[in-house]
């Protein structure tokens, strides 16, 4: 009954702005195809289909849904099921939110290379717990990582970042066994956001010399988009 309500309203404000979003503001083809999708799920625009008991014989008539990734009606089943199957994956062991970001002056190339940058962004990431874990001055062991991608933030602004959940401590290589960490403390943020900083922007000149990136710069403005002392804005918590 929640997310039939929550999906009423969200309908209601979409059908309330579309005109007014449309014609002040230029959609791309797919986000007109996801506010079509939100507005018309589980109406008569999309069609229905009937629902009969095989031991009574009743029936029911259903609206079909739109079944598109961004609709909060569809995806609930899903979302429940992912969250109980990571719930599953959970160890008897404290665990670490750490959270990855990018500054505000990447937000433009981003946009515009979405799919190269994303990858980038949570390879960039998970290498840098990774290789900073099996550091023996901090951990000494191979960590395990769940990681999620956002691309907006609390205020539906734009604002890539990646939400990663690390248990409390990994394999030892040498004896095979697990090495807990301490509770409230796994790598320094600093160490952790200056590796992840050297990872990323050599991964980013990289793909930038092989020209698969979009840049609307010239070369003196991207070397310094892409400055050395830019800060990632890294969280952690225990």
């Amino acid at each position: 009954m929640l997310w039939t309500f929550i999906m009423t309203s969200i309908k209601s404000i979409l059908k309330t702005s579309f005109s007014n979003v449309h014609q002040n503001l230029p959609l791309s083809y797919h986000q007109y195809k996801v506010f079509n999708a939100l507005m018309n799920c589980r109406t008569h625009k999309l069609g229905a289909h009937s629902n009969v008991c095989e031991d009574c014989g009743s029936s029911s008539i259903a609206y079909n849904s739109c079944r598109d990734r961004h609709c909060p009606l569809c995806q609930s089943f899903k979302r429940e099921k992912w969250r109980i199957d990571r719930n599953a994956e959970l160890l008897n062991v404290h665990y670490f939110h750490v959270v990855f970001t990018i500054p505000e002056e990447l937000h433009e190339l981003f946009l515009h290379n979405q799919s190269m940058l994303y990858t980038l962004l949570m390879k960039s990431s998970a290498k840098t717990l990774l290789e900073l874990a099996q550091n023996k001055k901090y951990l000494g062991a191979d960590l395990g990582l769940t990681a999620v991608l956002h691309t907006w933030g609390q205020t539906l602004s734009y604002h890539p970042h990646v939400h990663f959940i690390v248990p409390g401590g990994g394999l030892c290589p040498e004896s095979g066994l697990f090495k807990t960490s301490r509770k409230n403390f796994l790598i320094p943020v600093k160490v952790l956001s200056n590796v992840f900083r050297a990872i990323f922007l050599k991964a980013l000149k990289e793909l930038a010399l092989s020209d698969e990136l979009y840049i609307n710069l010239n070369a003196i403005e991207f070397k310094d988009l892409i400055r050395e002392d830019f800060d990632p804005h890294l969280k952690i918590k225990s």
